[in-house]
């Protein structure tokens, strides 16, 4: 096919941070493999879709997202591993999640050919995938940037600790910068945005290569227009607010200053869940690494920075912690 890089199987640009060999094959008479863990443990994986499923493999989020090679690369890098071997290792993250080589895997899989691992250690796994596949892949300008606006919004919909959110801040980075190298123009990353935004049913679409940057822009330029309108407005408003809406609907607030104050209560609500995540992120790991050590065994209330703590202060940490169980229960959390 034209503009198709005519060799696919070449090695990875090396990781950002060091990586360490896993010192385990696959066997191939097994259809249930193992691929290791953190702390060295293991876990059964199923790569046949029709065999029963012990534990199905799982990819890292960012991973997920970028198109698999098409049947025709797929045969064509089945026929290189046979040929010259499995020349760069599937890289796992220390979860045991593939960050790079679901491609390889599925080669090794049909070559019926043992798969080698490295896992990545390093602290900014999103921005090695992006790294990695952004510059690798024979992508479209649409599909490269469709797939970097998804990368700097795709976290901000999930709980982070301060770490992860600095990580993420990396990754929009990465994304934005590894965008301009390859020459995607700041007219087709706003494209890619507006469809993000307002047609975010054609995201995956665009990045897998079945519908065009520009077609997907039109489509959501006309959700765009619509979503822009009074009616739908009032409409969206009554569906996230409809105390406001009605407030509208009787004229004691216009839909402008509705939607304004509706903005607003988001945003502190943001702020809020900001606030606690943070003083929760501070809080309850370190309570958690002292459990089975001599820390309380050696408190002083002479050395207190505060008020000493009490027998009624730990009484009320008790009760904390039953509720913040019984809020991760109810929210179904890890």
């Amino acid at each position: 096919m034209e503009g198709r890089r005519p060799v696919l199987h070449r090695p990875a640009p090396a990781p950002p941070c060091r990586t360490e060999p896993v010192r385990y094959r696959f066997p191939n008479a097994l259809k249930s493999r193992r691929v290791p863990e953190s702390f060295g443990h293991t876990r059964h994986i199923n790569l046949y879709p029709s065999a029963p499923q012990e534990a199905a493999i799982e990819f890292h989020p960012t991973a997920s997202f970028l198109p698999l090679l098409d049947e025709d690369d797929l045969t064509a890098l089945t026929h290189d591993i046979q040929e010259n071997g499995l020349l760069q290792p599937v890289v796992l993250d220390r979860h045991g999640r593939v960050l790079d080589g679901r491609g390889r895997l599925i080669a090794c899989e049909r070559a019926s050919l043992e798969p080698s691992f490295i896992t990545y250690n390093g602290d900014a796994p999103d921005v090695y995938v992006l790294s990695v596949n952004l510059r690798r892949r024979s992508l479209t300008k649409g599909q490269v940037a469709m797939i970097t606006v998804k990368a700097r919004s795709v976290s901000e919909h999930q709980g982070r600790s301060a770490a992860e959110q600095e990580g993420r801040s990396e990754t929009e980075q990465t994304a934005r910068s590894l965008g301009e190298q390859l020459g995607v123009g700041v007219a087709v990353m706003g494209r890619a945005s507006t469809v993000l935004q307002h047609a975010p049913d054609h995201v995956d679409t665009v990045i897998s290569g079945a519908m065009g940057l520009d077609e997907a822009y039109v489509i959501a330029r006309e959700n765009k227009a619509r979503a822009n309108s009074a009616e739908a407005q009032l409409a969206r408003l009554r569906e996230e607010d409809p105390p406001l809406a009605d407030r509208v609907v009787e004229g004691d607030l216009t839909l402008a200053g509705a939607w304004a104050e509706r903005t607003e209560r988001v945003e502190e609500d943001k702020r809020q869940r900001r606030v606690a995540t943070k003083l929760l992120d501070e809080l309850i790991p370190p309570l958690a690494q002292s459990r089975g050590t001599w820390t309380f065994s050696r408190y002083d209330p002479a050395y207190s920075s505060g008020s000493p703590i009490t027998r009624e202060t730990i009484a009320h940490a008790m009760t904390a912690l039953t509720e913040m169980d019984q809020v991760w229960q109810e929210r179904d959390l890890p």
